[in-house]
């Protein structure tokens, strides 16, 4: 059917008598009558009776006009334009071969004409064939890469190795054969959608599949892309790891996905980090951890203690006399780099170490602190308190 046929076709329609409400009906009560009309004839509830699966697609084309209040007063307008009765196909002063765009030019003061007045929300006549395919935003990627425990501390450039899609080398993202022309697509009439139905009493668009929304197809397709006019790329990009990272973490690098379609911008990489674990150090959120083991008679008297910092020199850790096992110490500034530029600090914990070995010499100094203290015992208290439940 010609472009002209088509437009025709929508004027003469009657989308108020479609669905059986006046006019002046509010948009709620267009939407009750569709609702009502789509249920009655929904081809999941007739799946054998083909005029109620013709009748629930005209329905739902009378909603998607006027159940818009934007594309309702267009439509309002045009018919105005044509008369209570639609286009005047002969009989009323007008002959059948009547130019529409002339006749919109003439009763709209020099306009665009019908295509014009319909193009931008039925998608089609002359609107829709000075409208070019919209570009579109590359997809996201993912990747994930391993650093080391004082890498995700310090920070890090690292190499990424990323495959993505990308538009055919052959035919430059078009999907047609190199030499050839491309014309609106049949199936969508250039609108790059077609309307669907999403089950119960609803319908919605989607990219039309004979031309992947791009609007416009070749008869002849890409011999390499075979019409989709995607390929495949693979690139090397430099990432930065901010300092600081945690094990896990996903950064985001922004314009460094898949590059886009017809001049879109490109998506973003999302890379996850995965931190190796360090023979000494751990982490807690900005700190930095260290088990110190200490002996009994340093924790018992005291002692002045070195311990390794994560990229500069040791540091001195003062044991008071006393020490429990277990207490941990902070040494500031020493922790991990924050997003400021500061630093957290290092938490180091002592263990107390038991000797799995003694000496005789150390098993009798052992036995004589033992009988020293043998008028202190450690676990009085804990049967003073079973009693005192017990009674």
């Amino acid at each position: 059917m010609s472009d002209d046929g088509i437009r025709s076709d929508w004027a003469t329609k009657d989308f108020y008598k479609e669905l059986g409400v006046a006019k002046t009906a509010s948009q709620d009560e267009i939407k009750k009558a569709y609702r009502k009309l789509a249920r009655a004839n929904h081809p999941d509830s007739h799946p054998d009776d083909t005029a109620k699966h013709e009748k629930f697609k005209e329905v739902a084309e009378a909603y998607d006009v006027i159940g818009d209040a934007d594309k309702r007063r267009k439509y309002d307008q045009a018919r105005e334009l044509f008369g209570a009765g639609g286009f005047p196909a002969g009989g009323r002063g007008y002959s059948q071969t009547v130019n529409l765009d002339d006749l919109l030019r003439e009763r709209s003061g020099g306009g665009g004409g019908f295509g014009d007045l319909f193009g931008d929300f039925l998608g089609f006549g002359a609107g829709a064939r000075r409208q070019q395919p919209r570009p579109a935003r590359g997809a996201d990627l993912e990747t994930a890469t391993t650093i080391g425990f004082s890498e995700a501390l310090e920070g890090i450039t690292v190499s990424l190795r990323v495959a993505s899609d990308a538009a055919c080398p052959t035919c430059s993202g078009t999907g047609g054969k190199p030499g050839t022309s491309p014309h609106r697509c049949p199936t969508c009439e250039g609108t790059g959608f077609v309307v669907a139905s999403v089950g119960g009493a609803f319908s919605m668009n989607e990219t039309c599949p004979a031309c992947g929304g791009r609007q416009l197809v070749y008869d002849e397709a890409c011999p390499t892309c075979h019409g989709t006019g995607r390929g495949h790329a693979h690139r090397t990009i430099q990432a930065k790891v901010p300092a600081g990272v945690k094990d896990g973490q996903r950064i985001r690098l922004r314009g460094k996905g898949a590059p886009g379609e017809r001049g879109g911008p490109s998506g973003d990489l999302y890379v996850t980090v995965n931190v190796t674990p360090d023979r000494v150090f751990g982490r807690k959120g900005e700190h930095l951890t260290i088990d110190v083991p200490i002996s009994f008679a340093e924790a018992a008297l005291g002692a002045q203690v070195k311990v390794p910092t994560l990229g500069g020199g040791p540091v001195t850790l003062k044991i008071p006399a006393g020490t429990p096992n277990g207490r941990t110490f902070r040494v500031r500034g020493k922790g991990v780099t924050k997003a400021d530029g500061s630093h957290g600090d290092l938490l180091a914990t002592v263990e107390v170490q038991v000797p799995a070995h003694l000496s005789d010499d150390a098993r009798e100094a052992l036995e004589a602190y033992a009988a020293a203290t043998a008028d202190a015992p450690l676990r009085a208290g804990l049967f003073e308190t079973v009693d005192s439940r017990e009674g």
